[in-house]
């Protein structure tokens, strides 16, 4: 199963960002620097990895202080398919037991990580301006904003990092709102539908999740020739098919 926590291993990477616990896994890197070997430099599969590092990082950040503001602590693990924000467990009258958390504040937690994303890129955004950079609006799909930046300063090197930086946190932060489980935007629409429909939400938030996993791998594959977007996103569908054969959120 993808977006599951991967076992611990004594390569991994430890330290904490304002007492929030990260983890990072040795195969986070592979997978990143297989990501920027497109670039025909040592240099630029280096600002492609930093890139990633810090945007997934500040993604599952946005989670970790929303769970914070509801009383739940957590911890971050960055592995081989992107990051995980893991809630942790609270001592209760002798045992252990997560914070009670409402639909509407699942909600709130699943967009703080995207949305995270979108102000880095804004502020991103605002820095290349004030250094008096050119930045030409553009659209991926014809409605996913990505601005095209040209900084008059840096080469090729500072302007291949800041296009790096651009496209992690708003391009794949508006993948990431695809009501495709486990992705936060499938579990925004898993909690959404619940509290419309108690009994069979979670079974409609499913359907949703392999139609739209099925469409976003094929535009993928077709628009933006992304064999690892197909390959992911296909197989989040298939898991959401697999859910509902198992009889996942079937009401009584």
């Amino acid at each position: 199963m993808l977006f599951q926590v991967p076992p611990p291993t004594r390569f991994d990477l430890n330290f904490s960002v304002a007492g929030i616990p990260v983890r990072v896994h040795p195969l986070f890197w592979l997978i990143a620097i297989l990501f920027g070997s497109a670039s025909n430099s040592i240099i630029g599969v280096l600002t492609w990895v930093i890139a990633i590092f810090v945007s997934i990082l500040i993604h599952e950040l946005g989670h970790a202080f929303a769970m914070r503001r509801f009383g739940q602590g957590s911890y971050i693990v960055l592995h081989f398919a992107g990051g995980l924000t893991v809630p942790e467990s609270v001592s209760w009258g002798g045992g252990y037991a997560n914070v009670g958390i409402s639909a509407n504040q699942q909600i709130f937690i699943s967009l703080a990580g995207p949305f995270s994303g979108f102000l880095f890129a804004a502020f991103v955004l605002a820095v290349s301006a004030g250094l008096g950079g050119t930045i030409v609006p553009n659209f991926v799909f014809g409605f996913i904003p990505f601005p095209l930046v040209s900084l008059p300063i840096g080469g090729d090197v500072l302007n291949s990092f800041v296009i790096s930086l651009l496209w992690v946190n708003i391009f794949w932060g508006f993948i990431n709102l695809m009501p495709v489980h486990p992705l936060d935007g499938g579990n925004v629409s898993r909690y959404v539908l619940i509290q419309y429909d108690p009994w069979n939400g979670v079974r409609t938030s499913l359907w949703i999740s392999v139609i739209t996993g099925g469409l976003v791998a094929l535009a993928g594959l077709i628009f933006l020739r992304s064999m690892y977007m197909a390959i992911l996103f296909g197989l989040l569908a298939f898991q959401s098919f697999q859910a509902l054969q198992g009889g996942v959120g079937r009401g009584y």
